[in-house]
């Protein structure tokens, strides 16, 4: 048996029908150091959507949306990588350790078209439906922002009303056609508020920063009432305080996690950095004080390696997996 087959075996035990029953956990870093095996999501077995076990992690290796640097199609196998260091014990939530409440895999990826949208977009949607058709929930990584669209038209269709959303992002991303071209990364908040696809009455955005191109952009959000929380707004006074203001989401909730939320010195690794952004622990502050009652789905975009050959975009992304993971813990 080879070191491969033996780190595989290590995380399965095979049934007498020759049919896999994955125990779902962490491959041992005390047998198989973190540098080493297989990159899975973190060391998480492999598994078929249809098997039985709580949340996928999957990636979507697409940036064909981007209006400035490429690069975030290779975030799935970048984060994958870094998350060889994640662990599942959080002591900051009252000691959950996340691997042994919830049965957590990695799907490997969805298929995409790198240079055709319209075809990524159904393949998308196709591959997200068919993740939740088997009533499972799950972190995904991206990608452009461009590619939550076309996940939240999955999810609309599978819960039958709008969701509500979560959004975390220096950008509004509910911009105008961009060259023409309608669906890119700084515009999926607006088709999907226009699609029906979220409630902008239960949707709030946090991080955002200037500047902006115009005091026009502003006018989506001034017209449907979204929620927005500027960095000034969690700088200006206490974090706690800002907290304490967050609505409970009721119903089904998504949660997308643009990476560039950060500022540039926890995350250069995006393609529109901005200046003036969350730290990493501010963000680790406001996930774990959301009040979600039924987290569906989340993913975290924008995470483009290319610009960051020291790999601390990805670490943000990989304990960004974690707190969301661990939310989903608490409404299992």
């Amino acid at each position: 048996m080879t070191l491969i087959d033996k780190a595989f075996v290590t995380n399965c035990i095979f049934a007498d029908n020759g049919n896999m029953n994955n125990e779902f956990k962490q491959l041992s870093g005390r047998e198989f150091p973190r540098f080493s095996g297989i990159k899975t999501f973190f060391r998480l077995p492999i598994a078929q959507i249809q098997e039985k076990f709580d949340v996928a992690l999957f990636g979507i290796p697409y940036d064909g949306g981007v209006s400035y640097r490429p690069g975030a199609r290779f975030a799935p196998a970048n984060v994958r990588d870094y998350s060889s260091l994640g662990r599942g014990f959080n002591m900051a939530r009252g000691g959950v350790s996340i691997f042994d409440k919830l049965k957590i895999a990695d799907i490997g990826d969805c298929s995409t078209v790198p240079i055709d949208q319209a075809q990524t977009y159904e393949k998308i949607e196709k591959f997200v439906t068919e993740v939740v058709s088997s009533d499972k929930r799950f972190v995904s990584i991206g990608g452009d922002h461009s590619t939550t669209l076309p996940v939240l038209r999955a999810l609309r269709k599978k819960y039958n009303q709008p969701l509500n959303f979560i959004h975390f992002d220096a950008h509004l991303d509910t911009y105008p056609a961009a060259w023409g071209c309608e669906y890119h990364h700084g515009a999926f908040a607006r088709h999907s508020v226009d699609e029906g696809l979220v409630n902008p009455k239960q949707m709030m955005q946090i991080g955002i920063r200037g500047p902006l191109a115009s005091g026009d952009d502003l006018d989506f959000v001034k017209k449907n009432n979204i929620h927005v929380v500027t960095v000034d707004d969690i700088r200006e006074g206490s974090l706690a305080e800002v907290i304490k203001k967050f609505p409970v989401f009721k119903g089904p909730t998504y949660i997308s996690f643009d990476i560039d939320c950060l500022d540039p010195a926890y995350a250069p690794g995006t393609g529109t950095p901005v200046p003036g952004g969350l730290t990493t622990y501010e963000t680790q502050r406001i996930l774990r004080g959301l009040k979600i009652e039924n987290l569906v789905g989340a993913d975290i975009v924008e995470v483009c390696p290319p610009y960051d050959p020291s790999g601390i975009t990805a670490m943000a992304a990989v304990d960004t997996m974690f707190e969301l993971l661990c939310l989903m813990g608490e409404n299992k």
